[in-house]
């Protein structure tokens, strides 16, 4: 399983055309057990964005989606508790807290289109809607690539670590110093 992504040969970058692409990616390029689960867990993600997307595309529309929309809600609803259990190291990223957020938003976007406007009946709320389904692709995709994101930070951070954890030896002279030195301040 290669964790390379595909070149477009037209413009020479890169490419990932669907959901189930970025699956395979997340999933064949992790290397710890926390960067594999947070894998998992946006490619489970993108599956139930994927179905709601299919489901929502002309001619059907949001009340034929509700399902999909319920079953993504709940899929995010538990990868969110997955990213909120990880480890500190994961914390201290600046991309953590931008991936939350992104993760908030796509919840507060589909419980938006879940619940009727005020005053519109649910059979008039999919024209109400201000947000349409390209915009929701699109916002979903930016979700996922904050998650991307987040994972690829963390493997180079990762990478940057020492691999032996062990604490080094202290010869006699520092030693004797940081004696000395504590004995000081005790004073």
């Amino acid at each position: 399983m290669s964790s390379r992504l595909v070149i477009d040969p037209e413009t020479q970058l890169p490419s990932i055309q669907s959901f189930g692409e970025l699956k395979h990616f997340l999933r064949s390029a992790m290397a710890d057990e926390e960067s594999l689960q947070l894998a998992d867990g946006m490619g489970g993600l993108s599956v139930s964005i994927e179905a709601v997307l299919t489901r929502l595309k002309p001619p059907a529309g949001l009340a034929e989606a509700s399902t999909q929309l319920i079953d993504l809600m709940t899929t995010l609803r538990e990868h969110r508790a997955l990213v909120i259990d990880l480890s500190p190291a994961w914390r201290g990223l600046y991309e953590y807290a931008s991936y939350l957020a992104a993760l908030n938003n796509l919840r507060v976007l589909i419980g938006q289109w879940l619940l009727p406007p005020d005053g519109v009946s649910q059979g008039d709320a999919a024209t109400a809607r201000a947000i349409g389904l390209e915009d929701f692709e699109l916002i979903a995709w930016r979700t996922l690539g904050e998650g991307m994101l987040l994972i690829d930070m963390h493997e180079q951070l990762r990478a940057q670590m020492p691999v032996d954890s062990a604490p080094a030896t202290l010869d006699a002279s520092r030693l004797e110093r940081a004696r000395s030195w504590w004995g000081r301040l005790r004073k």
